[in-house]
């Protein structure tokens, strides 16, 4: 049985502050080598009218970029959101977007622009199986490294990350993630308890168990279908306390978009 996705959105944020700010560049220094090259230096100057106004702009952006990162997983690949959220990303989107509005309703010099763009997601895309199956499979990877380095920055913020992009797998694939995920952040624990510079030993047991974690994410098959997964129990509660995911954004690299749009 081949790890499957469950279906979802691929989303992406584009959100830019305009006005306020301005640059000049100035040439300072422009010389020709004996060799026949040409070297120049450049200085830029940036002026903003209304500081106050633009670390306003600041805050707003960050919040509705938020107010849709906190309902999406975050992967490699752009923000993810499983297909039983999307009345939530809805509700998302319409937050953020009345942050934008209420910004720029209120500034003299600066306005902030806000789009969103869906595309979907299908379970049953081999291309988006692999791609989530690679990424799953360097998370472990990067878990089981910092287990073999004593790191537990590395440890946690691979649980972290593997935790968030988790809630695209199926419930059989979720529950062999947590399974990943309790045994990494249980040795970066065990690691912490024993103080720093104190004399830890390489949890063996942890890495066999890392690595049988990481077989449920090998590469398909390249004549097998993939199976649609049978959804006969709950998702797997992958919600764990820890630092927050990078917030990452990237092309959509396997599937048709379809485009939503809105701007304020």
């Amino acid at each position: 049985m081949y790890t499957t996705l469950r279906p979802g959105l691929l989303v992406s944020v584009r959100t830019s502050i305009k006005g306020n700010v301005s640059y000049r560049t100035f040439e300072i220094d422009h010389t020709t080598t004996l060799e026949g090259e040409d070297k120049a230096r450049w200085e830029t100057e940036r002026t903003i009218r209304d500081k106050a106004e633009q670390e306003r702009a600041v805050k707003a952006r960050s919040a509705a970029r938020s107010a849709i990162q906190t309902v999406c997983a975050h992967s490699d690949f752009g923000l993810l959101c499983p297909l039983d959220k999307e009345g939530k990303l809805d509700e998302a989107i319409v937050a953020a977007a009345a942050i934008v509005k209420e910004f720029n309703n209120t500034s003299d010099l600066t306005k902030i622009s806000f789009n969103v763009l869906r595309g979907k997601v299908e379970q049953d895309d081999v291309r988006a199986v692999r791609a989530i199956n690679e990424e799953m499979r360097d998370l472990i990877d990067n878990m089981a490294q910092g287990v073999t380095r004593l790191d537990v920055d590395a440890i946690r913020n691979a649980a972290n990350k593997a935790r968030s992009v988790g809630q695209m797998l199926s419930p059989d694939a979720q529950s062999k993630i947590k399974d990943a995920i309790d045994v990494a952040r249980k040795t970066a624990r065990d690691i912490v308890k024993a103080g720093e510079g104190a004399a830890v030993e390489i949890d063996k047991q942890a890495l066999q168990n890392l690595q049988q974690a990481r077989t449920a994410f090998l590469d398909l098959d390249e004549q097998a279908e993939v199976q649609v997964p049978v959804e006969t129990g709950r998702a797997v509660d992958l919600d764990y306390d820890g630092l927050p995911p990078d917030e990452t954004e990237g092309p959509d690299q396997f599937c048709a978009p379809l485009p939503r749009r809105i701007e304020v």
